[in-house]
C-alpha cells in the first residue's frame, strides 16, 4: 500500500475539505507514491515523535495536530518546528495531519468526548454552515429515475437524518442542435420539444466534484444543463462542538470527580458552582472559548473545553459552568480513535500507537 491510499481511507472517514479554512490539514511532508512500511498513529508530531517512527519502521505519520501550522519561511532547524521536519525529511517519513476534519466529523473528537463522559443522545452543537449545496438539472423523464439513483450512489440526496431525498418536476424542454452538435435525440437543424425531468438534489459541499462526475457520465445529453448553488441550512451531522445528556443527572462536585477521573487532568478549572443538578452538557476539544454563548443558547449545564483565558470564565454569567480540562486531556482518545477505524481497513502492515507523551503543560 503506498501513501495515496491510506490518505483515502482517512479522507473517506474525515475529508479535508470539511477543516476549518484557518487549519493546515492534508500530507505535509512526503510523497503520496512511498510505499508504506508501517503507521505511527498520534496526537502531535514533535522530534521526539519522528524518533518514535523511526525506532518503529513507521514511514507515516499520522497526527491530529499539524506540526506545520503557519508558513515556513525558512528550514534551518531554529525552532522545535523546523527540526521536527528536517528530521522526517531526512529519514523519509511523511506527515498527515486530520486536525478540523476530525473535529467536524460527528463521529469525531467530541464524540469520543462525549462517550468518554457518558453522554447520550448527542448532537452538533455549532452546525456547519455553506456546507450543504443543491444540484439542479434537467433530464428526459424516462431517464430521470436512473440518474437519480446514480447521484444517490455518489453520496447526494442526504439532508440532516433523511437520504435520497429530491424534489422533481416534470415539464417540456426544447432545443435545436446546430451544424456542429452530436445530439442524442433530435436532429440538426430541428427544434426537438422532449418530455424532460426537472431534479433538485442535495449534497454536502466537500462532494461536488464526485457528484459533477457522476451527472456527467449518467446524463444522456451532449451538452448538460445544469446549476450549483450553495444553501442556508447548517449541516445537523457536521460542526464544532457536541452536546448531550446523563440518563439520571449528577452534581457538580461528582461531575468534576467523574471529569478528572475520565481525562486524567490533575487540575479542572471552571467557573463558580451554581449548587445545580448536571444533566446536559456540552464539550468542545480543544480551544473551545468561542462556542461559550452556544453551550448556553443549547441550555447545556456545564460547558467542558479547554483553554480558557481569565475573562472567558466571566463568560458564565450564572447560566452555566465552565470546566477547563486541559488541551491535550480534551483530545488525548482522537489518535485511539484514528488507530481504531485504520485498522479496520488495514491489515497488512504494522499500525501503531505512539507512546510518546506529547503534552507540554506540566502540573506540580
Amino acid at each position: 500500500m503506498i501513501i495515496a491510499e491510506v490518505i483515502e481511507h482517512l479522507e473517506e472517514f474525515a475529508p479535508i475539505a470539511t477543516a476549518e479554512d484557518f487549519d493546515n490539514v492534508g500530507l505535509l511532508v512526503g510523497d503520496t507514491k512511498t510505499k508504506v512500511s508501517g503507521i505511527l498513529i498520534t496526537l502531535d508530531t514533535l522530534e521526539e515523535t519522528v524518533d518514535e517512527a523511526i525506532e518503529k519502521d513507521c514511514n507515516l505519520i499520522v497526527s491530529f495536530h499539524p506540526i506545520i501550522f503557519s508558513g515556513l519561511k525558512k528550514l534551518n532547524g531554529s525552532n522545535y518546528v523546523e527540526r521536527t521536519v528536517i528530521k522526517a525529511i531526512k529519514n523519509d517519513i511523511a506527515i498527515y495531519a486530520i486536525h478540523t476534519a476530525l473535529d467536524n466529523h460527528h463521529l469525531g473528537v467530541n464524540k469520543m468526548m462525549c462517550d468518554q463522559i457518558g453522554l447520550i443522545n448527542t448532537k452538533i452543537l455549532i452546525p456547519k454552515k455553506n456546507s450543504i449545496k443543491k444540484l439542479t438539472t434537467y433530464i428526459p423523464s424516462k431517464k430521470a429515475e436512473e440518474l437519480r439513483e446514480e447521484l444517490f450512489k455518489a453520496g447526494a440526496g442526504s439532508i440532516g437524518n433523511y437520504d435520497e431525498c429530491s424534489f422533481n418536476i416534470e415539464g417540456k424542454g426544447s432545443f435545436k442542435p446546430n451544424s456542429n452538435a452530436s445530439p442524442v435525440i433530435g436532429e440538426r437543424g430541428k427544434l426537438h420539444i422532449e418530455e424532460e425531468t426537472q431534479i433538485g438534489i442535495t449534497f454536502p459541499a466537500h462532494l461536488e466534484g464526485k457528484i459533477l462526475k457522476s451527472l456527467f457520465k449518467n446524463h444522456p445529453y451532449e451538452e448538460v444543463a445544469y446549476e450549483v448553488v450553495t444553501l442556508d441550512n447548517a449541516h445537523q451531522n457536521m460542526g464544532m462542538g457536541m452536546i448531550g445528556e446523563f440518563e439520571k443527572s449528577k452534581t457538580e462536585i461528582e461531575f468534576l470527580e467523574h471529569l478528572k477521573n475520565v481525562f486524567g487532568t490533575a487540575c479542572i478549572r471552571h467557573s463558580n458552582l451554581l449548587e445545580k443538578p448536571v444533566f446536559k452538557v456540552a464539550v468542545l476539544g480543544g480551544s473551545g472559548s468561542f462556542a461559550i454563548e452556544n453551550a448556553k443558547r443549547a441550555g447545556a449545564d456545564f460547558f467542558v473545553t479547554a483553554d480558557l483565558k481569565y475573562h472567558d470564565f466571566y463568560r458564565a454569567e450564572e447560566s452555566l459552568v465552565l470546566a477547563d480540562i486541559g488541551h491535550y486531556e480534551s483530545e488525548q482518545y482522537t489518535k485511539n480513535l484514528l488507530h481504531s477505524y485504520l485498522s479496520k481497513k488495514i491489515s497488512n502492515f504494522a499500525l501503531i500507537l505512539a507512546n510518546t507523551k506529547t503534552n507540554p503543560i506540566k502540573y506540580y
